[in-house]
């Protein structure tokens, strides 16, 4: 058996946390991602939502609480695209798990899968778009095959960077870069650069 981790408002925190450190200090090349097929604003956007978010998640009483003030910062504070499907996603999240201060992690991977669905329907984007859901649902999948987050989360870092890696060669489908048609081939999609660390972060959480 492998070590069991239950998901708490502390794991939430750490793992919020971490996602927030690693968009600070990649704002820079999140931004020069975007800069050839968007609006070159990725990285400053998405500092300044982690920015006003993380603290929000330590006043938070239950995991509700948390996820559903860190989507609400995020459709708020997040500008463009990324905002309302970020807020999105968090929010789906938060209703899954309910207001409990602590949860099995097969509830927390279903609470993401219900995040990513919330997150397609209100982008109606689907894999191979070259959007952050080139990342995300790998990573899920991941997660939901491995069954537990403890043995998981490694695994669905390494198929979110593949998937965020997989859409460099894409044709642009959504969004802005995909104004650019052919000329969107050959570029990084910021939005699942920023979807990756996500994942980097629960990995550097579990770990």
């Amino acid at each position: 058996m492998g070590r069991v981790i239950v998901i708490t408002t502390e794991f939430v925190t750490a793992w919020i946390g971490r996602f927030g450190d690693l968009i600070q200090e990649n704002a820079a090349m999140l931004t020069e991602l975007d800069s050839p097929i968007g609006d070159a604003d990725h990285g400053g956007n998405m500092a300044r939502g982690m920015n006003a978010a993380v603290p929000v998640l330590a006043d938070a009483s239950n995991l509700e609480a948390q996820l559903k003030g860190l989507g609400m910062t995020m459709l708020s504070k997040v500008g463009g695209t990324s905002g309302p499907l970020y807020g999105t996603f968090f929010l789906k999240a938060a209703k899954e798990l309910g207001a409990q201060t602590e949860v099995a992690d097969e509830v927390f991977i279903h609470a993401l899968r219900a995040g990513l669905d919330g997150l397609v329907a209100r982008g109606k984007a689907e894999l191979g778009e070259k959007t952050m859901v080139d990342a995300i649902t790998p990573a899920i999948e991941t997660l939901e095959a491995a069954g537990d987050v403890a043995s998981g989360a490694q695994a669905a870092f390494d198929a979110a960077a593949a998937g965020r890696d997989a859409t460099t060669p894409m044709l642009a489908k959504k969004g802005r870069a995909s104004y650019l048609g052919e000329r969107s081939i050959g570029h990084q999609d910021p939005g699942a650069t920023s979807a990756t660390m996500l994942f980097e972060a629960l990995a550097g959480a579990v770990s």
